[in-house]
């Protein structure tokens, strides 16, 4: 695995939908937040994210709040993002649209 360029990162990002780059911690990561009806449904989410997340062997940061989940995707190991961190987040997207 290895860490994307900006030109990577700006070419992958523009096949994404929803998905925003933000620098934390002085790394890049792809995230975005997730809407639902109620804290049922945000966590159930969460699990899923979860499941596909072990699964892969690759694990995001995801905050489950009253009706919003945020998941965010970066290759910790390499201190940004990786072409799996993309591959996850088109994963990530497609368990929320059914």
């Amino acid at each position: 695995m290895e860490k994307l360029s900006d030109d990577g990162i700006e070419k992958r990002s523009r096949e994404l939908t929803g998905w925003d780059v933000v620098v934390m911690d002085g790394e890049k990561r792809l995230v975005r937040g997730f809407v639902f009806d109620d804290f049922t449904g945000a966590v159930a989410f969460s699990v899923k994210v979860g499941m596909i997340a072990e699964k892969a062997d690759h694990h995001p940061a995801v905050l489950t709040e009253w009706g919003k989940v945020t998941v965010s995707w970066w290759s910790h190991s390499l201190g940004g993002l990786s072409e799996k961190d993309f591959e996850m987040a088109q994963k990530t997207s497609k368990l929320y649209e059914g």
